[in-house]
């Protein structure tokens, strides 16, 4: 059975889910899931309907007339084929835990995505990755060849048709003229001591701080560092009889459990941008075993 999805935002008025509903029905389609949001401060809308078709049409039949529909609510949509999985290309520096947690998962089934690629500054991860029989593309970078390097990333994001950016723990920051060009197709993941704990060891100072939770999280990258539209969080408890090595071992986890669930949600297209925010619909219960992936 091929699930479907359709997402859509727009501004806020009456009448959108009955035309939206409306048309999927004169089309033979039965509706499996739906979720929506009316956020009352800005005066949006966002939906996200996931549906079959119940007389063998195909996506494009479905969609075709929908725009006639959309055109007096100024709807900004979106129509995805469920059997098509996203190109994602993984970036990483010299901590493995989420390259090898995605990899897994990858591996798995739990995370539907089509790798195609990881690229890396490093050479730690190299064996990894050709193990996985995945291309391994070592693009050192230095003060001096930075635009060159990042030059060279973009010819493989074009070159493979990718769909989203993941950055594992890649360990630069990109040009600002990389994130406007991908803006809302690069996920980050960092630990959630910002702004208290900056720089070097910022598990150690937490440490010695006394600190009691750990969080991460995943956002959509922006050119302004490590503040751009949040998709996923989490934390977990720490206490005073652990150590600073404790710490960064937790911290490890949380910061490969939450940027799966970020990618997770993206991929299946329940990740709306919302201004500097997001809106984030759960997964229905029962449409794919692999949410829990905590």
């Amino acid at each position: 059975m091929n699930i479907c999805t359709l997402t859509v935002f727009c501004p806020s008025t009456r009448g959108i889910v009955a035309a939206i509903s409306g048309h999927l029905a004169e089309r033979g389609c039965n509706i499996v899931d739906s979720a929506q949001f009316d956020d009352l401060s800005t005066g949006r809308f966002f939906m996200r309907i996931g549906f079959i078709s119940e007389e063998g049409r195909t996506l494009g039949e479905i969609e075709d007339g929908f725009g006639t529909i959309a055109a007096p609510f100024d709807m900004t949509f979106a129509f995805h084929d469920g059997r098509e999985r996203m190109k994602v290309l993984l970036m990483v520096s010299r901590f493995g835990h989420c390259l090898n947690d995605i990899l897994y998962r990858w591996r798995i089934g739990a995370l539907p995505i089509d790798i195609v690629g990881v690229v890396s500054n490093h050479l730690d991860y190299q064996k990894l990755v050709v193990n996985h029989d995945l291309p391994f593309h070592h693009i050192p970078v230095t003060k001096d060849n930075k635009a060159a390097a990042e030059a060279r990333i973009m010819e493989i994001v074009d070159g493979t048709k990718t769909d989203l950016v993941v950055l594992a723990r890649y360990m630069q920051v990109l040009s600002d003229e990389m994130c406007r060009t991908m803006a809302g197709r690069i996920i980050n993941i960092h630990h959630s001591f910002l702004p208290s704990f900056k720089g070097a060891n910022p598990y150690k100072q937490a440490f010695e701080r006394g600190v009691k939770l750990i969080g991460a999280t995943a956002h959509y990258v922006t050119a302004e560092l490590d503040e751009g539209p949040i998709i996923e969080q989490d934390v977990a408890r720490v206490t005073h009889a652990q150590s600073a090595a404790d710490y960064v071992s937790v911290g490890r986890d949380v910061e490969a459990q939450v940027l799966s669930r970020a990618i997770h949600a993206h991929i299946h297209h329940r990740v709306f941008l919302n201004g500097s925010s997001t809106v984030v619909f759960p997964a229905s219960p029962g449409s794919y075993a692999s949410e829990r992936l905590g």
